[in-house]
């Protein structure tokens, strides 16, 4: 399955196959993926579906920013850790290195969603 566009058109087809095989392949869901399914069930275009899906994901990263957790209740929790400062070690020359102190979003899934998978 591929899409015929004039421009760029090798690469876009390379873009889209390789997208196209990871979706089947490895069962992935994408994000036009949820758009689709949450316009089905809100009975809604696909625009409008989302504009919504963006704007949740929009006000998650807001909060994150702000250092302020975002607990879903039965799905999970969003959050920020703070990683430490560390040494490492280059693998090319094997020159020890410092690496700085950083945040990263951490999920932690429900018990709802835990259950579900299971």
């Amino acid at each position: 399955m591929t899409f015929n566009l004039n421009r760029n058109k090798h690469i876009i087809r390379k873009k889209v196959d390789l997208l196209l095989f990871k979706t089947y392949l490895y069962n992935l869901m994408t994000k036009q993926d949820l758009v689709e399914a949450l316009a089905k069930q809100a009975n809604t275009s696909k625009s409008q579906a989302g504009e919504c899906l963006n704007t949740i994901l929009e006000e998650i990263t807001k909060s994150l920013k702000k250092g302020k957790d975002v607990t879903l209740t039965g799905f999970g929790t969003f959050s920020v850790v703070k990683r430490k400062a560390r040494q490492g070690v280059n693998p090319r020359t094997g020159e020890k290195i410092k690496i700085a102190a950083t945040k990263a979003p951490k999920f932690k899934a429900g018990k709802a969603l835990k259950d579900a998978v299971k």
